[in-house]
Order: C-alpha cells, then structure tokens, then sequence
C-alpha cells in the first residue's frame, strides 16, 4: 500500500452503531454516518491528503446536512486532539467542541466535537461566531471576599478539603458577574451579607498542582467588629472554621499566593489594579 494509503487507512476509524450512511467525499474517501444511541450519529471521516489534495469539508457537511434531513437531532464526531485538519473540517461543518476525552498512556486525548439539528448553519454569522466561541480558550474567574476587623486582621476560612487557609468565596459561575458572585460566595460560605463590595485588585494566578491558571477579583467587604463570627453560619461541608488572622499567621497557614497578596494589601490598602501571583508587576 502507498504512503499516502496507507496513512488514510491509519486515520479511518469508524463508529459501532447502525449504519445509515456511507459515501465518499471530493477525493473518493469514506465518510460514514452510524446511530449510536436513539436520534444520534457519530460521523467518522479520513483526514484530508498531505499532499494538498482536496479538503473533506464538503462531503462531510453534506453527511451531517442528510442526517438532519433524515430526522436525527445530534450529529457527533471525535477526533484525536492532534488531528488539526480534521479538527477543522469538524468546524466547517457547524460541529463545536464540546470537551476533551483523555488517553491513556498509549493513546492521544480526543476532542468531542458535535452539531445539533437546530444549530445555526457555519455559513452563517451566528453560527460562525459560535463556532469560534466553541473553540476559544477558557479561563476560571474567581471572586475573593476581604474582610478585616479593626486591628487590620483579615478573615481566613479553615477548609474541609485542603489544608491552606483562604479568604471567602470562590468561582464565579458562567453568566455571573465577579462582583455578584463574592456576594453569592460570600452568603454560601458564611451566611454574611455584604452590600456594594469595592473592587481592590484583579490577580492572575499561574497554574498551581492540579488547577489551571486562573483570574482573582478581590473585593473589600469592609471593617466589622471581631465578634461578627459569633454570628456566621458555615458551610460545613467547606467551611470548618473561620479566623482573624494578623500578618504572621497568615504566612503560617495560607498558600504563599494568599500570603503574598494580603502582605501586599496590608502595605498599601488601596490596592493595585493588577497583580500576578499576589505581587505587583506594574512597575519598571
């Protein structure tokens, strides 16, 4: 078998399922549309020729277009993360990415890619720009909630699942502004109402153990009298205790990011409009 037969063989893998449609695209290679489950197909396609041959865009946009004419709601695909041509040949045919399947140590990851039958067309604006929305990078927003008493100490929560201490909050949901979503947090974690939080710095935080890289919001929640936690109701399954914390322990028990960034606060409670890591690199 030629080179190029050969690899076109390697790349073809076609899904267990009902077979409801099998024809050739623009270079006589098979695309396949299989049932896998009640009102879904998987399609399955060669990747297009090294040598600059024709792409496989058409035909197989033509095999998800007759599985939508022939009643199907979902049409999806999964293609090896490494698989660039074939990753965008998913894309002209309106399929979006949806996750990543991982490997196993022999294998690649492989992406999920899917269209449904009431997806705008990728000819068109809207379903071009989901498209590229599907595809783009995605970063964690997190909203921290910064309490103080009047001696200057910051109110650290004790967690159940890991063993730094950390100011209250947490992920932002989809949809969710930062600034609702401390207060949300906030509410959640301690039962505390906090009203108009003032924005005091957004921190960039590189990838740390298993968490990607991720985007703080820090919010000042105000000055309240030592005895407020008298009156705080926790979250038990993460909260496990809270507590006024002076600079020194917040250097014992906090992550050294957590750390960094209070220390920073403590010398200039104005704040920066951006740090890294809880340290400023605004500067020269």
């Amino acid at each position: 078998m030629a080179g190029t037969d050969a690899q076109a063989a390697a790349a073809w893998h076609e899904p267990v399922g009902e077979l409801l449609s099998r024809g050739v695209d623009e270079r006589g290679a098979p695309v396949s549309v299989r049932r896998v489950r009640p009102g879904v197909a998987e399609l399955s396609w060669t990747s297009s020729p090294p040598d600059g041959g024709a792409p496989a865009s058409p035909g197989v946009r033509a095999a998800v277009e007759q599985a939508f004419a022939g009643g199907l709601v979902r049409v999806e695909s999964r293609v090896p993360v490494t698989e660039l041509d074939r990753v965008r040949t998913a894309a002209r045919a309106g399929l979006r990415r949806e996750g990543v399947l991982r490997g196993g140590a022999d294998s690649h990851d492989t992406l999920l890619l899917a269209r449904l039958a009431g997806d705008p067309a990728p000819d068109t604006r809207d379903g071009f720009m989901a498209m590229l929305n599907a595809g783009l990078p995605t970063k964690r927003v997190i909203s921290h909630g910064l309490l103080r008493d009047p001696a200057g100490r910051v109110l650290l929560c004790e967690l159940t699942y890991k063993p730094e201490w950390d100011l209250p909050g947490g992920v932002v949901e989809p949809g969710e502004s930062p600034r609702e979503g401390v207060r949300r947090e906030v509410r959640e974690e301690i039962g505390l109402d906090v009203e108009s939080p003032r924005l005091v710095t957004v921190n960039w935080l590189p990838s740390w153990r298993s968490w990607d890289d991720a985007c703080v919001f820090v919010f000042d929640l105000g000055v309240h009298d030592p005895t407020v936690t008298d009156r705080l109701t926790l979250q038990p399954t993460e909260i496990a205790a809270v507590h006024w914390c002076d600079v020194a322990e917040v250097a014992r028990h906090a992550a050294a990011a957590t750390a960094r960034l209070l220390a920073y606060l403590a010398e200039l409670p104005a704040g920066s409009p951006y740090l890294e890591g809880g340290a400023d690199v605004t500067g020269p």
